[in-house]
């Protein structure tokens, strides 16, 4: 079965990508496309009864986990490179009057 892209729907496309193509690259365009939609047409038809539909190509357990600090904040030694701290943080001047 050929799918055969019109004129129309390689302008369209072009327009979308925003591509600027000349008469032979849109020929070519449309060849390809035709090919791309023949291997759809292909692989509809396989006999995908019975398969169950996965959103990922591994699977996907909870890849979640438990936000808990191991190698704590390292708070001490970085205020210790402080200039000035004040209540648990850096003290700078003020930049904005």
């Amino acid at each position: 079965m050929a799918n055969i892209i019109s004129d129309e729907t390689i302008e369209y496309v072009g327009i979308l990508a925003k591509l600027e193509l000349s008469e032979e690259e849109k020929e070519q365009a449309k060849a390809d496309m035709g090919k791309m939609l023949d291997y759809i047409d292909k692989l509809n038809e396989l006999d995908t009864s019975g398969v169950e539909p996965m959103s990922h190509v591994f699977p996907v357990n909870n890849v979640f986990r438990e936000d808990v600090v191991t190698n704590g904040d390292g708070h001490d030694d970085t205020l210790a490179n402080a200039p000035c701290a004040k209540d648990d943080g850096f003290k700078v001047p003020k930049t904005i009057g």
